[in-house]
C-alpha cells in the first residue's frame, strides 16, 4: 500500500486493472473505486455501501467515533442527519445565513487588506471559515488576532486528517492491539494527545454558550436555539447536541478553507481566467459595490470558477472510507461483507474522458451545453454518507471568491511559478504557494465603507 499521494498509485492501478481495484492488506480487502460509473453503483445502494469500517486510531481511541464522520449507521446517525438537515440541509434553510457569511467575508477582506503577504494568506482563509461556522453553530464571534476556537478546530483537524489515512495505523488492521499497554504501544501515547485535542473540541464551545445562555447573554445558534428545552432534553439527547454542534464545527471548516487558499493559486496560475472572472463582476456592481450572493444569476463565469474549484483541488482526495454490511455485485464483481470501501474521488475528478486537460483550471467547462459531469456529485461523497453541508459549503465559496476577486488582483511573484501540489492525510490542502495581493480601484474604499 502506498503511503504518500495514495490517490495517484490507485489512479495507476486503475488504468491498470479498471474501474475497480481489489488489494488484501493483512487479510481485509480494500475495494479501490477510481470509476464515477462504479461509485453510481456504490451510490444507488447506500444501504449496503454506507457503513464505515472500524477504525480503532480514529474512533475508539481519538474519539471521532462520536461525530458524523465516524459514527455507525443506526439511530445516532439518522439524530445527527436530522440535526444537519433541519439547520443546513437545503438551499432555503441555508439562505437565513447568507447575511451572515457575506459579513464574515467582508472581514476577510478586510484582514486581507490590512495584512496581505503570502503566508498570512492562509491564516485569514482559515479564520473566515471558521468563523462562519462558529456563528452558525455557538453563535461565537471570532476574536481578530489568533482565536482559540479557530485553534482547537485546527488541531482536532490536523490528528482527523492523520488517524483516518488507510493502513496508517495497525491498530486499524489488528484491533486486538487495542488490549496492549500504553508502554509497549507508541501508538496509544499519541491517540491520548489527539483524544484531549478532540474532547477539547466537542466541549469547550458548548460550555461557552451554556455560560453565555446562564447569564442571558448567548446570541441565537444552533446549540442555544436545542437547549432552550433543556429540561425535555435527555442525557443522550445533549450529547448528541454536542457532537453533531462538533461535527458541524470539525467538518466545516478545514474543508472549505482547503477549496479557498486553492483559489488563490489557482488565480496566480491562471491569470486569464481572473480577469474575465472581474470583468463579468465589474460589469454587474460597477466599482460602487461589494457583490454578494444576490448576484449569483448575474455571475455566470464566477459561479463556474468555483464548481470548477471544487474539481480542480479535491479536498479528500479519497473521501473517508465506507465499508460493506453484505455481500453485493457492482460492475460484475462481488464485493464481499466487510470490505473497505475507498473511493479515489481525485481519479474521477482528474479523468481526461470526462475533463479533457483536467490539470487546467477551466470554468468553461461548467458552461457547455449539455454541461461536462457536474464534479459536485464527485466531491461531496456518496450514499448516505454524502457531505450534508454542501449548500453551506457553495455559499460560502462563492460569496468569497466573488468579493476576493472584486476587490483584489491575485498575482505571482518573481521567480518560478508555484506548482499545485497537495499536502498529506484525508483532508488535502494546496501546499504553500506564494503570491501577491494588489488592491484593485476603489477597494479600499468599498471595504472600508462596508466592513
Amino acid at each position: 500500500m502506498p503511503s504518500v499521494n495514495e490517490w495517484l498509485t490507485f489512479s495507476e492501478w486503475g488504468s491498470k486493472w479498471g474501474g475497480l481495484s481489489s488489494v488484501t492488506l493483512l487479510g481485509q480487502p480494500i475495494i479501490i473505486v477510481n470509476s464515477a460509473a462504479a461509485m453510481e453503483q456504490l451510490d444507488s445502494r447506500g444501504s449496503v455501501f454506507s457503513a464505515r469500517p472500524r477504525l480503532p486510531m480514529a474512533g475508539e481511541l481519538v474519539g471521532y467515533d462520536q461525530t458524523l464522520v465516524l459514527v455507525p449507521s443506526g439511530p445516532r446517525f439518522r439524530v445527527f442527519r436530522k440535526h444537519f438537515a433541519k439547520l443546513i440541509g437545503t438551499r432555503g434553510v441555508v439562505s437565513q445565513f447568507i447575511p451572515l457569511v457575506e459579513d464574515e467575508a467582508r472581514r476577510f477582506l478586510k484582514r486581507l487588506l490590512l495584512k496581505p503577504g503570502a503566508d498570512r494568506i492562509s491564516a485569514h482563509v482559515r479564520k473566515l471559515t471558521g468563523a462562519i461556522i462558529l456563528r452558525i453553530t455557538y453563535g461565537i464571534e471570532v476574536e481578530e488576532e489568533e482565536d482559540p476556537f479557530v485553534t482547537l478546530i485546527e488541531k482536532a483537524n490536523d490528528n482527523f486528517n492523520a488517524a483516518t489515512v488507510p493502513g496508517a495505523f495497525l491498530v486499524d488492521v489488528f484491533p486486538a492491539m487495542l488490549y496492549i499497554p500504553e508502554f509497549l504501544a507508541p501508538f496509544k501515547r499519541t491517540a491520548r494527545v489527539w483524544a484531549q485535542a478532540t474532547k477539547a473540541m466537542v466541549e469547550a464551545p458548548y460550555l461557552h454558550v451554556r455560560s453565555q445562555m446562564a447569564t442571558g447573554t448567548a446570541p441565537v445558534s444552533f446549540v442555544s436555539s436545542l437547549l432552550e428545552s433543556e429540561k425535555a432534553l435527555s442525557e443522550e439527547d445533549v450529547r448528541d447536541i454536542k457532537c453533531t454542534a462538533s461535527s458541524l464545527y470539525g467538518g466545516g471548516a478545514d474543508t472549505t478553507a482547503a477549496s479557498l487558499y486553492a483559489f488563490f493559486l489557482a488565480m496566480v496560475l491562471f491569470p486569464d481566467v481572473q480577469r474575465k472572472a472581474q470583468a463579468e463582476i465589474d460589469a454587474v456592481v460597477g466599482g460602487t459595490r461589494l457583490p454578494v450572493h444576490s448576484d449569483h444569476e448575474k455571475l455566470p463565469y464566477v459561479a463556474a470558477v468555483v464548481t470548477e474549484l471544487l474539481r480542480w483541488h479535491a479536498v479528500l482526495p479519497l473521501g473517508v472510507a465506507h465499508a460493506a454490511t453484505e455481500d453485493s455485485l457492482v460492475d460484475g464483481y462481488t464485493i464481499p461483507k466487510g470490505a473497505t470501501i475507498v473511493a479515489n474521488l481525485w481519479n474521477m475528478l482528474n479523468d481526461p474522458e470526462t475533463y479533457p486537460s483536467p490539470s487546467t483550471f477551466d470554468p468553461t467547462r461548467h458552461l457547455t451545453h449539455p454541461p461536462q459531469r457536474d464534479p459536485r456529485r464527485t466531491c461531496f461523497g456518496f450514499g448516505r454518507r454524502v457531505c450534508p453541508g454542501q449548500e453551506l459549503a457553495e455559499v460560502s465559496l462563492f460569496t468569497s471568491v466573488a468579493m476576493t476577486l472584486a476587490a483584489f488582483d491575485i498575482a505571482r511573484v518573481a521567480g518560478p511559478l508555484p506548482v499545485h501540489e497537495y499536502t498529506q492525510g484525508t483532508m488535502s490542502h494546496p501546499k504553500p504557494f506564494h503570491c501577491l495581493l494588489k488592491p484593485r480601484e476603489h477597494a479600499v474604499a468599498l471595504i472600508s465603507a462596508e466592513v
